[in-house]
């Protein structure tokens, strides 16, 4: 009887019927790239977390991790929103590359970060601070780590770029380690060139003074690319904290799965957010953000908006 009741009364016929669910299916995925390219890719947000990883009794401090602007001229909501960034008065700024995305991108993006450029910062660069990018197949992603093989790269000015940062007393970790110190803390950080193009050659972190007791200090590692090498390194040499950008978090995600890929050999469930990484029985938090933009030829995300990040550093347990 209930069976009965269900079957179809419709007069459509079958190939009519089928044509009607492939046009549904048409217009549900052209709705889903619309929302991706128009709507999506401009909700940036600001996510925020709080570490426990500075040395007892230190006041606590805040960290604005920035990643993936890749500017292009005439983005004025996104410049807008990063300078806006300004008004959460940072304790000081990394940035973990891929700044550029277009040659003409340099002057939009140092109006974007001018307010920011008065706080202390560190960066390192990633693989689109040097070349532009390419039109390649998206699907290649799927595949494996991104390349550049298929056609010469077109170089970004990358000079003026660090000038630029170096000037507004921004430090370059490019395969180099420096201290500074932040509210009497001093924070050891150690970066490296993009690994993602082989760039990278790890340097270690800064010496302490002779004796020197090293938990009270703070170790960070900084990278663009989250490769598992350069994870690790950071994480033998104790370093407490690991940030990192280059996932785009998976920029297209699955919604209930998250991301398909990380462009890296970094685990997809780490592609974005705050993790725990360990090595050889020492462990490091890693912060992965999923960045502010996307290449000019792929200007689409979904279930995976564009962010900065907050964070507040407090002091650990003795």
């Amino acid at each position: 009887m209930a069976m009965t009741r269900t079957r179809s009364r419709s007069h459509v016929p079958l190939a009519a019927g089928a044509a009607l669910t492939a046009g549904a299916a048409l217009a549900g995925g052209l709705g889903l790239a619309g929302w991706g390219v128009l709507v999506e890719r401009q909700r940036f947000q600001l996510r925020e977390a709080t570490l426990p990883i500075l040395p007892p009794d230190s006041p606590s401090m805040r960290l604005l991790h920035l990643s993936d602007i890749h500017m292009v001229p005439g983005q004025r909501l996104k410049t807008s929103w990063l300078r806006s960034l300004a008004d959460l008065e940072p304790d000081f700024v990394v940035n973990t590359g891929d700044n550029l995305g277009h040659r003409n991108a340099l002057t939009p993006l140092l109006e974007a970060l001018e307010p920011l450029m008065r706080f202390p910062g560190v960066f390192v660069p990633g693989s689109n601070d040097y070349f532009a990018p390419v039109l390649k197949n998206p699907l290649t992603y799927f595949t494996g780590p991104s390349d550049r093989s298929a056609k010469p790269p077109t170089s970004l000015p990358t000079g003026a770029l660090h000038t630029a940062f170096g000037n507004a007393g921004w430090i370059s970790l490019a395969n180099r380690n420096q201290s500074l110190a932040i509210k009497g803390t001093r924070l050891d950080f150690s970066g490296v060139d993009d690994p993602h193009i082989g760039r990278d050659r790890y340097t270690g972190f800064p010496l302490g003074a002779v004796n020197q007791d090293v938990s009270a200090h703070v170790r960070i590692g900084v990278t663009h690319a989250p490769y598992r090498r350069v994870l690790d390194a950071f994480t033998r040499d104790q370093a407490r904290l690991i940030l990192a950008g280059h996932t785009h978090g998976g920029q297209v995600c699955v919604p209930g799965v998250g991301a398909l890929v990380t462009n890296s050999d970094l685990p997809t469930s780490m592609a974005s957010g705050v993790h725990r990484w360990t090595v050889a029985g020492r462990e490091s938090v890693l912060e992965v953000s999923a960045g502010l933009g996307t290449s000019f030829y792929a200007p689409v995300r979904f279930a995976c908006p564009p962010e900065a990040v907050l964070l507040t550093l407090t002091a650990s347990q003795r």
